[in-house]
C-alpha cells in the first residue's frame, strides 16, 4: 500500500518527487518506489509521534478532502457561506500552492545535486591458500 502511495508521490510536485527521481536515476524506478515508500513511512511515523502536520501539504486540497469525508460521514451541509474547502475552487489559490511545492522540489533537487557519490571500495583481496 505504501508503494502505491510512493508512486502517487512521485507523480505530484514536491520534495518526494525529487527524491524519487534522484534514486531512480541511479538505481531504477522500482527501487526508487520502495525507497520513497520507506521515506513515506518515516515521515508518517514522525508526524504521528510528534503530532505535527506534513509541511508540504496543499491546504486547500486537504480542506476539500476533509470536507468531503465529513459530508459522507453525515455532517450537515452548510448553505450560509463558503467554507475553508472553497479555496480549492479558486484556480489562483491552487496555482499558488502548487508553485510553493514546486519551489520546495527545486530546492531539494538543487541541494542534492551537489552531493557527490562515494567511490567504490576496493574489494578485499583473498589470500591464496598455501
Amino acid at each position: 500500500m505504501l508503494v502505491e502511495a510512493a508512486w502517487a508521490a512521485a507523480r505530484s510536485p514536491g520534495p518526494l518527487r525529487a527524491f524519487c527521481k534522484r534514486i531512480a536515476s541511479r538505481r531504477g524506478k522500482h527501487i526508487a518506489a520502495v525507497a520513497t515508500a520507506r521515506k513515506l513511512a518515516m515521515i508518517i511515523w514522525h508526524m504521528l509521534s510528534k503530532d505535527t502536520h506534513y509541511i508540504w501539504a496543499l491546504p486547500a486540497l486537504l480542506a476539500r478532502k476533509f470536507r468531503s469525508v465529513e459530508l459522507r460521514a453525515g455532517l450537515p451541509t452548510s448553505h450560509a457561506g463558503r467554507g475553508t474547502a472553497f479555496d480549492y475552487n479558486i484556480p489562483a489559490k491552487r496555482a499558488e500552492e502548487r508553485s510553493r511545492v514546486k519551489k520546495a522540489e527545486a530546492a531539494y533537487a538543487a541541494a542534492t545535486s551537489r552531493w557527490r557519490t562515494r567511490p567504490e571500495r576496493p574489494k578485499a583481496v583473498e589470500k591464496a591458500a598455501e
